[in-house]
């Protein structure tokens, strides 16, 4: 048995160690097969970077949003760095099954730490294995996580730790009778039982059962480690390794999700000058090797758990897109191809093959099949990523905020629509509508820029109320804020509605506003987040010309916004085109004047509410609270969450430039909102974006008819509700009195 056990433990270590050393260089070759990023993006603030990593894997702070899920996974991660002493144990014991550890092998804290967490990474992987049989794929169709993940490798990666964590905790019990321990004792704090259970065996009973089951220990380990030396695409035991590193080159070093600003297109780790590119300038991606390195290790790294599919608004409503499935196929297809790109293989943008015969000749076939596949195409063109998937996507931000592992997924999807738009012309056709509008006019409706003044001669005419346009009727050293009406909020009537009501609360608090008017033009968040990285360009520049120039008098540089798109394109994506202004969303505002004092809430408005959060304010700019803490001080109104809020909050379906694109598949993702709100019975649904505000008032106006809605039930922006209550009540004439 103790031959057996060595020659065992020693060929699969050997063997185990060598192939494992291939994988990790096999893998970093592949990584570096991306594109080059800008000098310092992923390295700045080393110190932070490390403090990053440290706290999102000891605290497990995405994991442990998950309740038991996290806490489970937590002892599993912890146990299979910390235990692997045992594995040293296990390696002295088929020598000499009597083997200790030298200095601490013996030392109760190190003992009572091994019982400890040997059983809780045991207990771990078991609920980790019946959380999985619960969500079975087969079971749950489209409400499992684990839809479309790889099941065979994840069973074998579960049952090789539950394996390993039994025979850390049957070695303890045999390491106990063979140290002559009679009664219980903190060292076997767990263990003891098994000590019991073995104490009547003989000695060499004892051995041959230590030889066995350190053999298995070993064996199991190394069997783990070849077959994932073999499969370097086998991301649910990778991202154990390839986490640390993907968490640390992270875009934010101070560990913020990959959300807010979409960053600039590069080529060659060099920013794109849009009027002046280089003639060998890579717009966008239409071949896996033009992801950046950091986008080739994400792919390496997924670990198939599915949190971002069972928060993707796409995916639960019937859409074709699963961040996780993308994100797979992306890597699947990024390591078929990698012996072709090793080789020197790859095509120029003529689809010319630049490597000659030779340096290909050795190349696999399967690779040389991989390499022919378009990126972007549909199953019968046999393209990697389906353009339906490519399109369903809103941006939404819900994949990045609950990736582990901090995958970038809406980076990605929006360089290969780069691509799409700006060399191939291939995008929905409604969206083509929408870009012309934007160049010719503006703004996507195509209206006239004189129309961006109706709302101003709409309120005058309503309240008296003059708003001044500045530069023209105020100067801007007179100036607290510079309004961004936006093209919804200046444009379409039920946005209008929210814009009035909030520059009417500024003036009843005594803000001293103004208005760009017809200065004003679209920011160009669709057009970006669509892939027309030029037309953004074009517009962000004229916006921060025109900005600069009016409020350069101005004290500070403030800006507040009523479309949270608005808002984070000029406080996060402005900055890349040189426009720095203090910018803030109307609902901060707002609940600063009320904590000022100076919009005081008065008059009661009735009413169960539930507030949807925007994404473009919420998850990727982090505003919840102010929100909430207007509607907690409007009397009357009574707050309910629906079941998906805040970080976990549900799309409307508007952004990533969707406003603008026909849903034709699956469930309408407003409808799917505005079921969940229903549900809830409410008297109002409110909002603070003028596109939720669209897309949830289509759904209920189509819920009212087919009676599905309650016909009083509204849909308004929070500075709506606040100015029902703020606003004085008209006195009522008094009643004749009777002679």
């Amino acid at each position: 048995m103790q031959l057996l056990a060595i020659i065992v433990s020693l060929v699969t270590a050997l063997v185990g160690v060598a192939l494992f050393a291939r994988a990790i260089a096999q893998i970093y070759g592949f990584v570096r097969l991306g594109q080059k990023v800008p000098a310092g993006a992923r390295t700045d603030n080393p110190v932070a970077r490390t403090l990053t990593v440290a706290r999102e894997f000891l605290g497990h702070t995405r994991m442990n949003k998950w309740g038991i899920v996290g806490v489970a996974h937590w002892f599993v991660a912890i146990g299979f760095y910390t235990l692997i002493l045992t594995l040293v144990t296990a390696f002295g014991q088929v020598f000499d099954a009597d083997f200790v550890l030298p200095i601490i092998g013996k030392w109760t804290p190190y003992l009572v730490f091994e019982e400890l967490v040997g059983v809780l990474t045991t207990l771990g992987i078991a609920t980790l294995i019946v959380i999985r049989q619960l969500s079975l794929p087969s079971r749950a169709g489209r409400k499992s996580r684990f839809a479309g993940s790889n099941m065979g490798q994840a069973y074998f990666v579960e049952y090789v730790i539950l394996i390993i964590g039994l025979a850390i905790l049957t070695l303890r019990g045999l390491e106990g009778v063979l140290q002559g321990v009679t009664h219980y004792e903190a060292g076997y704090l767990v263990s003891y039982p098994l000590v019991k259970a073995f104490s009547g065996l003989s000695l060499s009973t004892l051995h041959n059962l230590v030889y066995l089951v350190a053999m298995i220990k070993i064996a199991t380990s190394f069997i783990w480690m070849i077959t994932v030396s073999l499969k370097t695409d086998m991301g649910v035991a990778w991202h154990r390794f390839l986490g640390f590193p993907n968490i640390w080159f992270k875009r934010n070093a101070d560990g913020a999700v990959t959300l807010g600003a979409l960053q600039p297109m590069t080529s060659a780790g060099q920013p794109i000058d849009f009027e002046d590119p280089a003639e060998d300038a890579v717009f966008g991606v239409s071949q896996v090797e033009h992801f950046s390195w950091k986008g080739i290790l994400d792919f390496s790294t997924c670990t198939e758990c599915g949190r971002c599919q069972s928060q993707c608004p796409a995916w639960n409503t019937g859409k074709p897109l699963s961040p996780k499935l993308l994100i797979m196929s992306l890597r699947e297809h990024a390591y078929a191809k990698a012996p072709y790109l090793l080789a020197g293989g790859g095509k120029s943008m003529e689809g010319e093959e630049q490597a000659s015969a030779e340096q290909l000749a050795g190349v696999p076939a399967a690779a040389l099949a991989e390499a022919e596949r378009p990126l972007i195409g549909t199953a019968e063109e046999n393209g990697v990523i389906d353009p339906d998937v490519l399109w369903s996507c809103t941006t939404c931000g819900a994949c990045v905020e609950q990736c582990p592992v901090d995958i970038e997924h809406i980076d990605h999807i929006v360089d290969m629509r780069r691509y799409q738009v700006m060399i191939e012309s291939s995008f929905p056709t409604e969206a083509g509508t929408m870009l012309k509008n934007l160049e010719n006019k503006g703004n996507p409706w195509g209206m006239a820029t004189k129309a961006r003044l109706d709302w101003v001669k709409e309120l005058k005419k309503e309240t008296g109320i003059e708003v001044p346009v500045i530069g023209q009727d105020i100067e801007p050293a007179d100036v607290e804020y510079l309004y961004w009406v936006g093209c919804a909020g200046a444009l379409e009537d039920r946005a209008k509605k929210t814009t009035k009501a909030f520059a009417e609360l500024l003036h009843t608090a005594g803000v001293q506003f103004a208005i760009l008017g017809k200065e004003e033009s679209c920011t160009g968040d669709s057009a970006r987040r669509l892939g027309n990285e030029f037309l953004f360009q074009m517009l962000g520049a004229q916006n921060v010309e025109t900005l600069n120039a009016a409020l350069e008098d101005a004290p500070k540089k403030r800006i507040v916004a009523t479309c949270p798109h608005c808002f984070n394109t000029i406080a996060n994506e402005y900055p890349q085109l040189g426009g720095h202004f203090e910018v803030i969303h109307h609902t901060q505002l707002l609940q600063h004047l009320i904590d000022e004092g100076k919009l005081v809430p008065v008059n009661p408005v009735e009413g169960l509410i539930t507030y949807h959060d925007p994404c473009y304010l919420g998850r990727h700019n982090k505003v919840y609270s102010p929100p909430r803490e207007i509607m907690d001080k409007v009397p009357g109104l009574r707050q309910q969450e629906m079941h998906r809020h805040k970080e976990r909050g549900f799309c409307c379906g508007a952004g990533g430039a969707r406003m603008w694109m026909e849903e034709r598949i699956g469930k309408r993702i407003n409808t799917e909102r505005v079921d969940e709100a229903l549900s809830l019975n409410p008297d109002i649904i409110s909002t603070a974006c003028p596109f939720c505000l669209v897309m949830l008032s289509d759904s209920v106006n189509g819920k009212k008819n087919d009676g599905a809605a309650k016909e009083h039930l509204k849909v308004v922006d929070v500075a709506q509700l606040l100015l029902e209550s703020v606003k004085a009540v008209p006195a009522q004439a008094p009643e004749p009195a009777e002679v």
